[in-house]
């Protein structure tokens, strides 16, 4: 068995073993506020993804804050990345957006920067402003894929083609900058051969990471009432467990797996339960991943 986890890479990469600091800044989303669309994507809580983020403080106070948890828990030396996660970190003002990402690369125990944000979200200036603080220290943009079917795009309401991830990502590699992308497993009518092509796609056009997200169903959100109306049925355990090791293998060896599934705040998770036990999700996915003797990308070439 062998996965390019994030721990795995990150301690090749910087020599130590790195933790994200997760950070809410207070942006919003065009799938919010009415440029593009209101009530954001099917399955998205009113946090925009950022329900473990630090928020309610000034940025350097919420990272000392986050550092001196970690640093208390880990009891040996390792590095910070500042991620900025809660909905669409570069929809702002470029005043806002240069104040906030210099302050977290200034911080002298921040090592990285990993900023969530949608394909359709990168202006000129933006991209400008990423590939010069990429020289300083690395930038990761994490970019919301989730899938490559605008069928399935379309039904829950994410608002952008799939088109608008292609040019996200070329432009982002035009300036330097590695790519990160989020798929969800199991939405709504979606078949394992959607979800290789999801795969597949964003393989093709060179994501140096991803992130593999388990669907869950949040409270006050459309997914929600679709479950409740009996039109969706979350995945199982098992079945999850059998796409991730169906998946793995047609992502190249050097492609960093920087999560394998998710975990929604259980204060609003509705739906599947089982997956609020993340330690025992990930324990009997890599048994399985063992038993099979996955090796991720050994499909990649076929």
């Amino acid at each position: 068995m062998f996965v390019n986890t994030f721990h795995y890479a990150m301690s090749r990469r910087f020599g130590k073993k790195m933790y994200r600091l997760s950070l809410d800044c207070g942006f919003t989303c065009p799938n919010r506020d009415g440029s593009k669309g209101v009530g954001g994507c099917a399955f998205c809580s009113s946090a925009g993804a950022g329900n473990f983020a630090g928020k309610g403080v000034d940025l350097d106070q919420r990272l000392q804050q986050a550092q001196e948890k970690i640093a208390a828990k880990a009891g040996h030396a390792c590095g910070y990345i500042a991620y900025f996660q809660s909905h669409t970190n570069t929809y702002a003002p470029l005043p806002v957006l240069e104040n906030l990402f210099t302050e977290a690369i200034d911080n002298e125990k921040i090592e990285a920067l990993s900023i969530a944000t949608r394909p359709d979200c990168l202006p000129p200036e933006v991209l400008d402003l990423l590939e010069s603080l990429n020289r300083r220290k690395p930038v990761w943009v994490e970019l919301g894929l989730q899938t490559a079917n605008d069928h399935t795009a379309k039904k829950l309401n994410r608002c952008y083609p799939t088109s608008e991830y292609d040019r996200a990502v070329s432009d982002l590699h035009a300036r330097g900058l590695e790519v990160i992308t989020h798929l969800i497993l199991g939405l709504p009518g979606e078949t394992l051969a959607d979800m290789e092509k999801s795969v597949r796609h964003a393989v093709s056009l060179g994501s140096e990471g991803m992130k593999l997200h388990l669907l869950h169903i949040l409270r006050h959100t459309e997914l929600e009432k679709m479950y409740l109306a009996g039109l969706y049925r979350p995945l199982e355990r098992e079945e999850y467990i059998d796409l991730v090791c169906r998946l793995l293998p047609l992502i190249p060896r050097e492609t960093v797996i920087h999560r394998m599934t998710g975990d929604g705040d259980k204060k609003e998770l509705i739906a599947p339960l089982w997956s609020a036990d993340k330690k025992k999700v990930l324990n009997a996915l890599n048994k399985e991943l063992e038993r099979r003797d996955i090796v991720q990308g050994c499909a990649y070439d076929t």
